[in-house]
């Protein structure tokens, strides 16, 4: 089984054995662009001329294509809010709360709803020539067709009917003929595959993701999917649905913090939210999960000239650790988390920080690609075989002499998210 995972910032490749355990090399490479063509010949060389037989993909992204299938748009991903304006303008058109109870998404600019309509708005002459609108995985396979995952990850799929939801498709002015045609394909968004990969398949276990972004998200069956306000729901696959919440700020906060400040070495193993008195909320990307607001701006809060650049690394830290918390409050089911994530297992420091603020243990991954090998778990489980345990390393516990300070501190960014947003 050759698993392909296409990341918002490099590529990887691996072979598994029927029970899903690596069988072979990573192949991998890294890429900074937003060209889809390119992205495209890094895929080819990372795949060496094979074909995948299981592909997780970036979510959310959106190319206009003409009829030849040649790109007119760069790939419009979820970091892209050039569309906050048009977002706004859907919700005055519309009914978001209902929108999202069809669709499980948000009239927000990660989703396509909004890039469609600042991309009608803004490059009517590109949005006329379009022939169909698809996303990354649909260009990289060369026809106008996608996975119900990949479809319900757009903010576009009505998740009762498994179709386009017709109000969306009537107020933004598009022929369904332009859309993909949803088909039963071993391609799954990279949300469902993460999970999948580390093990976390059921309501009450929880993948804890930080990768470029963040997300805290459950993988289970339903047959009525029904979303809850502040969370998106997607369908993984005609069974399953990915529930949960999504942060803006992840690994790529972590880079922000390399290149800006002069020196943030040293251990906050031992420190806690009282050595430093600070509040940062960590919406430098804009908000996702749970307000949604992509006008959000990071902040930092009581500032004092004793503060040092070690403070502001640790307040920031915490800073995602608090609004997960805000999203693990709305998932009543949980009772396990799983750390995974390149941006996260590469520092235990953060994994201990995120037990303190969730008031839980943290298990961690021992799956050093997890969308990887989730692909290769979904496309072997739907062959009927009987799919190995993902490995643990070890957990993390919450520090009890800690918790009233975690407390006292997430109390204390909640009061300034709500002055702010």
């Amino acid at each position: 089984m050759l698993a392909l995972d296409i990341g918002s910032s490099s590529v990887r490749a691996q072979r598994f054995d029927e029970r899903a355990e690596r069988a072979g090399e990573l192949r991998q490479e890294e890429y900074e662009t937003n060209d889809p063509t390119e992205v495209s010949a890094a895929v080819r060389r990372v795949l060496a001329d094979e074909e995948p037989d299981a592909t997780s993909c970036f979510a959310h992204s959106l190319v206009a294509v003409d009829a030849d299938f040649r790109p007119l748009t760069p790939i419009l991903g979820w970091r892209d809010t050039r569309s906050a304006g048009a977002a706004e303008w859907l919700a005055r058109r519309l009914d978001a709360g209902a929108a999202h109870a069809r669709t499980g998404a948000f009239l927000h600019p990660s989703f396509w709803p909004a890039k469609l309509a600042w991309l009608a708005e803004t490059e009517p002459e590109t949005f006329r020539r379009a022939a169909s609108f698809v996303s990354f995985a649909d260009f990289l396979r060369g026809r106008p067709e996608t996975s119900l995952g990949m479809a319900s990850t757009s903010g576009l799929l009505d998740l009762t009917t498994h179709d386009w939801d017709e109000e969306l498709l009537e107020i933004l002015g598009i022929d369904r003929e332009r859309l993909p045609r949803i088909a039963d394909v071993p391609l799954w968004p990279d949300a469902a595959c993460s999970n999948a990969g580390a093990g976390c398949t059921s309501r009450d276990r929880a993948a804890l993701m930080v990768g470029t972004s963040g997300a805290l998200r459950v993988l289970y069956e339903s047959e009525r999917p029904q979303p809850k306000p502040g969370l998106f729901l997607y369908r993984a696959d005609e069974r399953r649905i990915v529930e949960g919440g999504a942060l803006s700020d992840g690994g790529n906060l972590y880079d922000w913090l390399e290149r800006t400040l002069a020196d943030s070495s040293g251990s906050l193993a031992e420190r806690d939210p009282r050595d430093h008195g600070l509040v940062f909320l960590p919406f430098l990307g804009g908000e996702r999960s749970t307000g949604w607001n992509p006008e959000a701006r990071g902040a930092i809060y009581d500032l004092t000239f004793e503060t040092t650049p070690l403070d502001v690394r640790q307040a920031a830290y915490e800073g995602v650790a608090f609004r997960f918390a805000a999203i693990a409050d709305l998932l009543p089911d949980l009772r396990e988390v799983v750390a995974t994530g390149g941006g996260l297992l590469h520092d235990p420091d953060w994994i201990q920080i995120m037990a303190d603020a969730l008031a839980r243990p943290v298990a961690v991954s021992a799956v050093p690609e997890a969308s990887l090998r989730g692909a290769a778990a979904l496309a072997l489980e739907r062959a009927g075989h009987e799919i190995a345990d993902a490995p643990i390393a070890g957990v993390v516990h919450p520090r009890e002499d800690r918790a009233d300070a975690y407390r006292a501190a997430r109390d204390a960014q909640q009061r300034v998210y709500d002055a702010l947003t």
